[in-house]
C-alpha cells in the first residue's frame, strides 16, 4: 500500500486514510476487508459523517480514547485513529469489540503506529 491507495474517503472537512507500515501493510485495512457488508456500511456511515461534517457528537459512535487516539465505533467493531495536520485522520488498527474497556494492547498499537507515521512522514506532533 502506498500514499496513493490508502485514502478511505475525502470529505469537505477531513480526508480519512488507512495507516500502513514501512512495507505497505495495513492492519486496519486487512481487518476491514474481513468484515461483513453490514459492518462495512456502518463503518462508511461514520467515516463519511466525520469527513463531510468534521465531527461526530455521539460518543457511542466516535470517542476520544486519550493519548491523541480516537475510536470509530461501528458495532461490533472498533477502528482506532489519530488526527494529522492538514485535516487528515489516519486509521491505525481495527478489531472486534469483546469487552467494555478498550484493550490496552490495541491502544498501545495505535500509539506506536501514530509515532511511526509521524516520524516517516515528518509530521509534527
Amino acid at each position: 500500500m502506498d500514499k496513493h491507495n490508502c485514502v478511505v474517503y475525502i470529505g469537505e472537512s477531513f480526508t480519512v486514510e488507512w495507516y500502513y507500515d514501512n512495507v505497505g501493510f495495513s492492519q486496519a485495512y486487512e481487518y476491514f476487508l474481513k468484515t461483513s457488508n453490514v459492518q462495512k456500511r456502518k463503518f462508511f456511515i461514520l467515516i463519511k459523517r466525520i469527513g463531510d461534517f468534521g465531527k461526530i457528537s455521539d460518543i457511542t459512535k466516535f470517542r476520544n480514547e486519550g493519548n491523541e487516539i480516537f475510536a470509530f465505533k461501528p458495532q461490533p467493531d472498533r477502528f482506532l485513529s489519530f488526527f494529522v495536520k492538514g485535516r487528515k485522520i489516519v486509521i491505525t488498527n481495527g478489531f472486534l469489540k469483546k469487552a467494555d474497556k478498550l484493550p490496552r494492547n490495541e491502544k498501545e498499537k495505535a500509539i506506536k503506529y501514530r509515532s511511526d507515521y509521524l516520524s516517516r512522514f515528518n509530521e509534527e506532533e
